[in-house]
């Protein structure tokens, strides 16, 4: 199973983290892990090309560990309220699309949000 924590602070979705496999297909052939890789590295892209942002990630592919997170989505460390919107808005998509696949993936999937101030 893949566990998805978010970090919001103040209602704001800044980043996440993403610990183990999903279980659904054997190692080079699951879809689903597949599905979370992409959209992961999406965001990471996004962040940094279309809005010109520093994101931190790591990705330890033996421990099958990530961790994303952008101050960008945060007043104190962004001005531009519309860089801070579009860059909180793709963390807050991606939960969305998470609780989505949770429907049909909830014995591989495990989401949850967690109230933290960025460190």
């Amino acid at each position: 199973m893949t566990k998805i924590v978010f970090f919001r602070s103040n209602g704001i979705y800044y980043g996440f983290e993403e610990q183990g496999h999903t279980g659904y297909g054997e190692s080079g052939d699951d879809v689903l892990c597949a599905a979370l890789s992409a959209m992961t590295m999406l965001i990471v892209n996004s962040i940094e090309v279309a809005y010109a942002s520093d994101v931190e990630y790591t990705v330890n592919e033996g421990a099958t560990h990530i961790m994303v997170r952008s101050k960008a989505a945060l007043p104190q460390f962004e001005e531009d309220e519309r860089k801070r919107y579009a860059v909180s808005g793709i963390f807050l998509s991606y939960y969305y699309q998470l609780n989505d696949l949770l429907e049909e993936y909830c014995d591989f999937l495990d989401v949850e949000v967690k109230d933290v101030d960025y460190v």
